[in-house]
């Protein structure tokens, strides 16, 4: 592999004038590779990323942390996208793809009612909950799962500092959170009912529960089935964020597939195939709130975000792209058991959820030992660590190519681990796994 000198120092600059480096915690390099990581593109197309410096990359990791469901700037979407934006894509008036989509996601969920837009997860899950909140006349919240940025899901840790530690990131900090929101959102644990069992013993005044449907593990025991019934009977609003989960096992969430309705459900990420969007859907009695509150904001009319959503929902039915991204990532996930098992590696492959798959090393220095797995395959031209957000761009010849590499750095990693070389093998400091502060 060439230099990536030019990112490298641009990541430099951006430290000193954007607070944590990016946008988003999930691209920061020391999430993958500190000192090393290219951290920008100047092209990306299909599977392929080019960084500043002209090198190109396989992307076998995150494809735009899952926004790209389609593959990189996919040319149906990008030539929808296009023609919108040369017949303007803000007006004084309203863009009537937005109808359109309002009608095609009340088709997908036919027992909703009403639908509202956003531009990202994380504005989208705080219109779900104060239209929630607005609903049903009460405050509290009981949730599990992560669910974004906003001061409800971070007031989690003023009552307990790790108390989101078990939803996806730890080491979240509520700085800035108002201190009288402390005790108003309680956490629970994905398919232990009897914490949420418990927290509604002890709390008459839940008003809300909010649920990742579905992200590494599938519900067990009828879990959500019993998380519907609770919600009936203390009359709270159940939300299902599938901000990550939805369109990819199925065209829309993944709920139906348990058989259980939410009263509100949240979309984004790979509805729309990078271009920013997010719809929150809903009974209409429950989405009827959001006429009474004020829930409004210029750029959530403008028409490339719904325009984009049309598009790639149209192809992902054309295609069927969930039956084929699940086949891949569990393809993927056999290749990685498989080199595991050749090297001798003490390796997890999660099958959990197959168009998002994960795997672990199970060693006490496993964050080290997954550095070198992507410092190395850098070096062999793949953007790589042990999570794998499949598109349809993915193939499985490029997967198997993708395992060859795998299978040389795996070697590589059994024999460091064997002689206690990792650490040494390390050109840069070992990858962060949390939030925490860069500088």
């Amino acid at each position: 592999m060439t230099n990536s000198n030019s990112g490298l120092e641009l990541w430099k600059r951006a430290k000193q004038i954007i607070p944590g480096g990016s946008q988003l915690l999930s691209k920061r390099s020391e999430m993958f590779l500190p000192d090393q990581w290219p951290s920008y593109y100047s092209k990306a197309k299909g599977i392929n990323v080019w960084d500043l410096d002209g090198n190109k990359f396989t992307d076998m990791c995150i494809m735009g942390i899952g926004a790209c469901i389609l593959g990189y700037a996919d040319d149906d979407v990008n030539r929808a996208v296009k023609d919108r934006i040369d017949r303007g894509n803000m007006a004084t008036f309203n863009c009537p793809e937005e109808v359109e989509l309002a009608e095609k996601l009340i088709s997908l969920n036919p027992w909703a009612g009403g639908v509202r837009y956003a531009r990202t997860g994380g504005e989208s899950m705080s219109m779900a909950v104060r239209i929630a909140r607005g609903s049903s006349k009460r405050d509290k919240i009981a949730f599990c799962g992560y669910h974004g940025w906003s001061d409800w899901y971070l007031a989690t840790n003023l009552k307990n500092p790790n108390g989101l530690n078990d939803h996806l990131l730890k080491g979240l900090e509520p700085l800035g959170v108002p201190q009288n929101l402390s005790g108003s959102v309680l956490p629970f644990h994905y398919n232990k009912i009897e914490e949420l069992e418990a927290i509604i013993d002890q709390n008459k005044d839940i008003g809300v529960i909010v649920v990742e449907a579905i992200r590494s593990q599938k519900p067990e025991n009828d879990f959500l089935g019993k998380v519907r019934k609770i919600a009936d009977e203390i009359g709270a609003v159940l939300v299902f964020d599938e901000i990550t989960s939805a369109w990819r096992m199925t065209i829309g969430g993944a709920y139906p597939m348990f058989g259980v309705k939410p009263d509100v459900v949240v979309f984004g990420k790979a509805m729309s195939n990078g271009y920013p969007m997010a719809a929150v859907v809903g009974k209409a009695e429950v989405m009827d709130v959001a006429q009474q509150s004020f829930i409004s904001s210029t750029y959530w009319s403008e028409g490339v975000g719904p325009t984009a959503a049309l598009a790639t929902i149209g192809k992902l039915e054309a295609r069927d792209v969930p039956k084929y991204i699940v086949e891949i990532g569990n393809y993927a996930g056999q290749v990685w058991e498989r080199l595991g098992k050749e090297s001798g590696l003490k390796l997890h492959v999660d099958f959990g959820f197959p168009p998002i798959m994960h795997f672990d090393f199970e060693y006490e220095n496993k964050l080290a030992i997954m550095t070198f797995f992507t410092q190395e395959m850098l070096a062999r031209g793949y953007l790589a660590t042990g999570g794998f957000y499949v598109s349809y761009a993915h193939q499985k010849a490029g997967v198997d190519k993708y395992g060859e590499a795998v299978g040389e750095v795996f070697k590589l990693i059994k024999n460091a681990i064997d002689n206690g070389t990792v650490e040494k093998q390390l050109k840069g400091p070992v990858k962060h796994s949390g939030f925490q502060r860069l500088t």
